[in-house]
């Protein structure tokens, strides 16, 4: 079933959009409410995760099912796993946070996340050198003239894995990108690289969004809103560095209400996204 595609861009920017301050939010509640159990916490939400991810393989569901919990459990295994075993091992550490007039702007466990650059690496190595559907990816092996010797599968991931990783990619791609540019070190939040690091993500997710605005379908829709929403992301991300407004999913016991609202409108959009698909035929098709 096709449905108008500026809606069906803006239901699925929306619905993306709005995980990214609930995301941050859980972490900030496992960490404050669960204070020594977090850890565990931590682990229960990666595993659930991973468990969204493992029914979207397991079961023959519709594409749009399928990649809504490949978005839902990458943003749960990013949060759990992911960024709780660099607080593991920044408490294991003693690891200090970037403190700046007596206010904390970096916590200990952003401050090891860029040892993980090489790894990174190692991961785009991996998508550079084998068929993917990603158009960033595809740019490169086109102008590397090494596109033509990559073997093009018919059959290849479920779309919930592929919207999975794609979530997890592109979190860490630019986590370490704002993380870098942040680095005193090598540049600082207030240098000409960060200013241009922010109106550039503003200026390429607006370069994005025509084309996702003209997408017929919503389960391409969402994987698309997904590199859109967090290259915008980034230049929200610097607008809270620099103070510019306050970021509420860093306080949520004090906005509660605001975070409680996102939530229903989340809720809404995924309740109308999936009343909508509902109807469509199952998408059996590997991409």
């Amino acid at each position: 079933m096709r449905h108008h595609p500026v809606k069906i861009g803006i239901i699925s920017f929306f619905i993306v959009l709005f995980f990214m301050p609930i995301g941050h939010a859980l972490m900030v509640l496992t960490d404050v409410l669960l204070q020594e159990q977090k850890l565990s916490g931590a682990f229960f939400i990666g595993f659930l995760g991973c468990l969204l991810l493992f029914i979207s393989i397991n079961r023959e569901l519709k594409s749009a099912t399928a990649t809504l919990l490949g978005l839902l459990a990458g943003v749960l295994v990013w949060t759990g796993w992911i960024e709780f075993s660099f607080v593991w091992i920044a408490e294991k550490l003693s690891t200090p946070a970037l403190v700046q007039n007596g206010v904390v702007v970096t916590k200990p466990e952003y401050l090891l996340m860029p040892s993980s650059l090489g790894l990174l690496g190692a991961f785009s190595l991996f998508y550079l050198f084998t068929s993917s559907k990603c158009q960033f990816f595809n740019w490169f092996q086109k102008r590397l003239h090494i596109k033509k010797h990559i073997k093009q599968k018919e059959k290849g991931k479920p779309v919930a894995v592929i919207t999975f990783i794609e979530t997890i990619m592109i979190l860490w791609v630019f986590y370490m990108v704002l993380l870098f540019v942040y680095d005193d070190g090598i540049f600082g939040d207030q240098h000409p690289v960060t200013y241009l690091v922010a109106f550039g993500s503003l200026v390429w997710s607006g370069y994005l969004l025509p084309k996702l605005l003209r997408i017929q379908k919503f389960d391409y829709a969402i994987r698309y809103a997904i590199p859109t929403v967090i290259i915008f992301w980034n230049f929200v991300e610097i607008l809270g560095r620099w103070n510019l407004f306050k970021e509420v999913w860093i306080h949520p016991l004090e906005y509660w209400k605001e975070l409680l609202g996102i939530a229903i409108v989340l809720l809404g959009f995924v309740a109308y996204y999936l009343r909508k698909t509902q109807f469509t035929k199952r998408d059996k098709l590997l991409i």
